[in-house]
Parts: structure tokens; sequence; C-alpha cells
């Protein structure tokens, strides 16, 4: 009977618990319309640059990577967490062709700043 209620509780919470683990983390971003171009800021608190990647797909800015959660790498045991430590992707549609648009991002203050100058049309 025992093994039939614990056979019971792990169907009903460990594929939620896993699927939880797979969930990534979504840092929010603001995007700023702007003469010549278009300025996306991101909040990526505690992510090294090194740690992000961006991709473009048509009009979508796709944003990729990982933060890490460097004190529990020091042997730290935690006792009360809420900062998500995790990969993460954000997929950010834009109302223009990113595919041959100039792209350049900058790092300042736990942001990061992706300026999009998109082709101009001849």
């Amino acid at each position: 009977m025992a093994d039939d209620r614990i056979r019971w509780m792990n169907t009903l919470f460990l594929p939620a618990a896993a699927a939880l683990r797979e969930v990534c983390w979504r840092p929010p971003a603001d995007i700023y319309r702007r003469a010549d171009e278009w300025l996306v800021k991101v909040d990526l608190a505690g992510v090294r640059p090194e740690d992000v990647s961006l991709s473009v797909r048509g009009r979508s800015l796709i944003i990729r990577g990982c933060r890490r959660d460097w004190i529990a790498s020091e042997g730290h045991s935690h006792y009360h967490m809420e900062i998500a430590y995790s990969h993460f992707e954000r997929r950010l549609e834009l109302p223009c062709s990113l595919e041959s648009a100039r792209i350049t991002t900058e790092s300042r203050e736990g942001m990061l700043l992706i300026r999009i100058q998109p082709e101009t049309q001849s």
C-alpha cells in the first residue's frame, strides 16, 4: 500500500518538478524607437557578456545566455533564494527585417544595450 502511494505521488509531482527545471528564465526588456535605429535594453544583472549570444531570424531578435551563481561555486550553501540562476532565452519581434541590419551591443550597469540599424531602402 505504501509503495502505491509513493508511485502515485511520483506520478503527480515528478513530471511537474522536471518541467520547472526546464523552464528558462525570461529577462525583462524595453524597446525604444529612435530616428535611425532601434534600442533594445535587456536587464541582465549578474550575467557576464561572454555568457550571452544574439541571433536574428527574420524580424525576431533572439537573446540567449546563462546567469550563473558564482557564490554557490565557492562552496556556500543556500538558506533563501529568489534570484533566477539558469539558462535564459528572450525572443523579441520588431516591425522590420533584422537579417541585414547593423547590430552593436554594449553592457552598462547590468543592462545589455542592443542597437539595431535596419538596412535603409534606396
